[in-house]
């Protein structure tokens, strides 16, 4: 997967101007490399490098001629090549000249060729075109091939059907040519035949390469024999009819896949008996036509199998499958038909979603007749139709598919005409190239294209050789729809090299770069010292935060738990020691997996000795009273008085609560004794002691508070009560008023006089006891 969201595109600027390309990466932060012409490009008043986030680009100024190079850009393990075009100001295309040919030679497209494609599709310029020549003629085909983007000069080959190549039959009848225009920069590359005879024609390729490109073009060549030679029309032998009914000829000496686009028929029987048309070819010299016929026919039906493959070599057989099955089902000539005045043909050919006619002429104009497809009878359908025009009997198939390669025979009564329907399937063409990758060394590599047909079969080579289902265990194949993969899972320095993807109408190249690895270590280990119960952190930072490793202790394997922990956070790697005890002194090591690293460290352990010195803290009484005043708390008589008395110190202060009597200088203790008051100089009081923790009035002591309860208040209850804290540090008191409500006694002595018709005095004494509260009247 690539790292680049946003890819740098070739560009094409007049020279002296500025070149700028622009990349975007995933994320921000990865460090991005630009190359020129594989080398490294440091910033410059020339190169000027820029870098915001995730945003890149290189700025070229002054463009010249010497910038015309591959350029590429690099983050991480994704490379994107790219190019720069450099034009001068005043440059601007010219025609290329047509097709070129000697004396006697005659070409098949008249005119003049058009201009020359500023961006042309492939690496073709000009791309060689079919030609006709009469036997004894010359003729050349010319190829012009772009140079502007080439390093260097392309690897051009000819082809004569799949497997002839002619670079080795050059002589007497094939030269070879080829030259550069430095001016236009383009080459040109010819193949020059010198007196063609008729075993010359058929299909040829003209196949193109560079160290990451591949383009092909196919062309045919007909032969016509010369005006003065009437016995053999080769041209009726190769005749074929078009779906519209036109004829036009065959360009090809047999049946094959390669470069036909429409379905039609020819006289294949005859085709093979013409054996003035096939003739052996011995080191690229076509033999005189003086040399004995050869029936090529006849030496397929009585060689053996093994055989089979170098006679279609030696004669140029282009399709050897498709003719040997013909070879097998076409039967024996048979008598003069009286129910037939034109048969099918022996075979026919149509392209995948074409539409092909079966054709025969009966004897009967009024004869019915029947069509079957593989021994079935054929029903009329959307894609077949069945016509009748005169003596003619028309089988129209519409949209062929490959279900519609089979055997078919048209049936008039006792008599019938076999055939055989060939389905070609377009070429697969790849739609998304391969790019090119750099890895480290155990990385796993992925390399990944599209083609235009899910499903299809492809091709897989490294450095030219074939990657076969044998080599499973070091290479995975994978399709996905239209995508196809090639997988490594890991990678090594042999693995380096190019990979090839290859279908039946592309090819895609890319180069893998497996490099050794390299881990550079930002941050080592250090020593510790560590004291008794503390925490030790070993930690390393390594460049690359795909490494794993292992932590040693003496040379063991450290093993985690719930006190030892081990962590790897990106480049980070941390062992990490909690309560440290003198056990876990030691020597530490980390180790990289796949590294001759060993980073190591030593903890000690540091024994302290202290002295305890207990703490001391004065003892102190945290009250907040709520009442009429600070100190005062008021309650009815009969209810329930809680007070919570929140107390700190350390160590633990004891408690002590008093009753305070103001009526003597004496504190009264619970055996009844008299001892003069402690606070007598305060309150000038006797005090009484409470030890209770049970009964009507008690103290609860708790270790930070302590609790003073009064079950249904009475009047006696009402007092000061001083609550005392005390430690070896210190000691602290307070003292609480409570007050107790209740319903005031009676009025004393009532008194009436002055007593009138209707009004009197009274007079009264304070009760002795007013409830608690003053009394107003």
């Amino acid at each position: 997967v690539s790292a680049f969201t946003k890819k740098p595109k070739t560009a094409e600027v007049t020279a002296g101007s500025t070149a700028v390309f622009e990349a975007e990466t995933e994320k921000a932060g990865i460090k991005v490399k630009w190359q020129r012409a594989g080398t490294e490009i440091t910033e410059s008043e020339k190169y000027v490098i820029k870098a915001e986030g995730n945003k890149h680009s290189l700025t070229v100024n002054n463009v010249g001629k010497e910038d015309d190079v591959t350029y590429a850009v690099i983050a991480g393990s994704s490379k994107v090549k790219f190019e720069l075009k450099v034009k001068e100001p005043a440059a601007s295309a010219s025609p290329a000249p047509p097709v070129e040919s000697s004396q006697n030679t005659e070409v098949a497209s008249a005119g003049a060729q058009p201009e020359e494609p500023l961006d042309p599709i492939g690496l073709f310029v000009t791309r060689p075109q079919d030609g006709e020549v009469t036997v004894g003629g010359n003729i050349t085909f010319t190829a012009k091939v772009a140079g502007e983007s080439l390093l260097k000069k392309p690897s051009v080959k000819w082809f004569k059907g799949k497997w002839m190549d002619l670079g080795s039959k050059v002589g007497k009848h094939l030269q070879l040519h080829d030259n550069y225009d430095r001016n236009k920069k383009v080459y040109t590359f010819e193949m020059e035949i010198i007196e063609a005879n008729m075993t010359f024609a058929g299909a040829y390729r003209c196949e193109v390469s560079t160290k990451d490109k591949f383009d092909s073009s196919n062309f045919n060549l007909t032969v016509n024999e010369a005006p003065a030679t009437g016995d053999l029309d080769i041209r009726a032998a190769f005749r074929r009819t078009s779906l519209a009914g036109a004829g036009r000829r065959m360009t090809s000496a047999f049946l094959s896949t390669e470069g036909l686009e429409e379905g039609g028929e020819f006289n294949f029987s005859a085709l093979l008996k013409k054996s003035s048309f096939l003739r052996s070819v011995n080191r690229g010299e076509a033999k005189s036509e003086s040399q004995s016929d050869v029936d090529v026919w006849e030496i397929l039906r009585n060689a053996p199998p093994s055989e089979y493959e170098k006679i279609a070599f030696q004669y140029g057989i282009t399709d050897l499958r498709g003719m040997l099955k013909r070879l097998k089902r076409i039967k024996k000539e048979q008598k003069k038909s009286t129910a037939f005045l034109k048969k099918l043909d022996p075979a026919y050919q149509v392209d995948k979603g074409q539409k092909i006619k079966l054709m025969v002429e009966v004897a009967n104009p009024d004869a019915d007749v029947k069509w079957l497809k593989n021994g079935q009878e054929i029903q009329v359908s959307g894609r077949y139709i069945f016509e009748a025009v005169g003596n003619k009997r028309i089988l129209t198939i519409n949209h062929c598919s490959l279900a519609d390669d089979a055997a078919y025979e048209c049936v008039v009564e006792e008599e019938k005409s076999f055939t055989e329907l060939f389905v070609k399937e377009p070429p697969i063409l790849i739609t998304h190239p391969l790019e090119d990758q750099m890895v480290m060394v155990g990385e796993r590599v992925e390399f990944e294209c599209e083609v235009s047909e899910e499903g299809a079969t492809v091709k897989w080579e490294k450095d030219g050789i074939e990657l076969t289902r044998e080599e499973t265990f070091k290479y995975r194949f994978k399709k996905d729809g239209k995508k196809q993969y090639l997988i490594i899972n890991e990678s090594t320095k042999e693995d380096s090299g190019h990979y090839t993807v290859k279908t039946n109408g592309g090819v895609s190249v890319a180069e893998l770069i497996v490099q050794e690895k390299k881990l550079e270590v930002y941050q080592s280990i250090a020593d510790l010292t560590v004291k008794a119960r503390d925490q030790a952190v070993f930690k390393c930072e390594v460049s690359d935060e795909n490494v794993k490793g292992i932590w040693l202790k003496n040379g063991k394997e450290v093993v985690p738990d719930e006190r030892i922990k081990i962590s790897h956070i990106g480049r980070i790697h941390k062992l990490t020691i909690e309560d440290v005890t003198p056990g876990d002194e030691a020597d530490y090591s980390f180790i990289p997996q796949g590294f001759a690293y060993n980073l190591s460290a030593k903890l000690q352990f540091l024994e302290v000795k202290i002295d305890f010195v207990p703490r001391e803290e004065p003892p102190k009484i945290h009250l907040d009273c709520l009442g009429q005043s600070p100190d005062t708390i008021i309650v009815v008589a009969g209810n329930k008085l809680r007070l919570d008395v929140p107390i700190s110190g350390d160590p633990t202060p004891t408690v002590i609560w008093q009753k305070v009597n103001k009526k003597s200088d004496l504190v009264r203790n619970n055996d009844d004794s008299m001892t003069p008051s402690e606070n007598s100089s305060d309150l000038n009081t006797d005090s009484k002691l409470l030890f209770e923790s049970e009964g009507r009035v008690r103290v609860e002591m708790h270790e930070d508070h302590c609790v003073f309860i009064i079950e249904g208040a009475e009047k006696e209850d009402e007092g000061v009560y001083r609550v005392l804290v005390k430690n070896p540090v210190g000691e602290d008191k307070a003292d609480i008023t409570v007050k107790v409500i209740d319903v005031p006694d009676p009025p004393e002595a009532p008194k009436i006089s002055n007593i009138g018709e209707d009004y009197c005095t009274v007079q009264w004494q304070p009760p002795k006891y007013d409830g608690g509260q003053p009394v107003l009247g």
